[in-house]
């Protein structure tokens, strides 16, 4: 039997990736987090719950004893993840695991993106390492947009710096099915493009307004009006330019892709905006 083991399994896309194991019939499953009474409702239906935090290699040595495959779902700190997940694949060494799969970034090896540079480091390491691999280079998490729904109603409008780019995006939820999919397949590929349907800003604000009723527009801004608007909304000027860069990754097409991988690991077509949208509006 094999044993899998899920990296941050309390954080949202582990823990969905916990369920889809149990979803598969899977029994022999581990949920590696940094604080275990988080997901008590898992040890009770089977899981075994092991605490292993990204930057204690020791504790994440022994809590991926006995495993054979990990997921790593990415840390969420741009600038130490590198190191954290350089911790997590010494550890999977150390402990004797076979294969790891990896949750990226989409095209990371040519995007522009500010989050791009963490995940070309980390896949070289898992290059490098040894191991049996499997990147799974995820795009957009369509919660990203459906998360700001209620301003987005509120103000009448999606605010943005992105011009006429495109997002090819998926729910949290499509891409931890796929990613055990990947996981659990005998024979993967080494790398996968996760994408969904693709939309742009002006898009998505159309699709908000045919699901609520509420018109919505979209107003496209260059990149230092971009940055004044989202200081005056609260954010320092570093997050700033750091959102404001994103939209400049989005504009360049960094987060459009035409590859069916997701849909072909999940065996069905992913969650389209609209109805992510009409399930964050109910």
């Amino acid at each position: 039997m094999t044993t899998y083991a899920v990296t941050a399994a309390s954080g949202q896309l582990g823990r969905l990736a916990v369920e889809a194991l149990l979803a598969r019939g899977e029994r022999d499953v581990v949920a590696v987090v940094r604080t275990p009474a988080k997901v008590a409702d898992l040890a009770e239906r089977g899981v075994q719950v092991r605490a292993g935090d990204y930057d204690d290699r020791a504790a994440l040595t022994a809590a991926l004893r006995g495993v054979d495959r990990v997921l790593l779902v990415s840390g969420d700190t741009p600038g130490a993840r590198l190191a954290q997940h350089a911790n997590v694949v010494e550890a999977a060494k150390a402990a004797g695991v076979s294969r790891i799969a990896y949750t990226g970034l989409l095209r990371a090896d040519v995007s522009g993106s500010p989050l791009a540079p963490d995940h070309v480091a980390t896949e070289e390491l898992l290059a490098a390492s040894g191991l049996e691999v499997t990147v799974l280079r995820n795009s957009w998490y369509l919660e990203n947009q459906t998360a700001q729904l209620d301003r987005y109603l509120a103000a009448g409008e999606v605010v943005g710096s992105a011009h006429d780019g495109r997002i090819s995006a998926a729910s949290r939820a499509d891409y931890a099915e796929a990613a055990v999919a990947a996981l659990t397949a005998e024979a993967p590929e080494p790398v996968y493009e996760l994408a969904g349907e693709s939309f742009d800003l002006a898009e998505l604000a159309a699709t908000v307004t045919e699901v609520t009723g509420t018109p919505v527009t979209y107003r496209d801004l260059g990149t230092e009006e971009h940055v004044a608007v989202l200081r005056e909304a609260g954010l320092d000027e570093g997050t700033a330019r750091f959102v404001a860069a994103l939209d400049a990754s989005t504009a360049a097409g960094d987060l459009l892709t035409d590859r069916d991988d997701l849909a072909r690991l999940l065996g069905r077509p992913a969650t389209t905006l609209a109805e992510a949208v009409r399930a964050a509006r109910a």
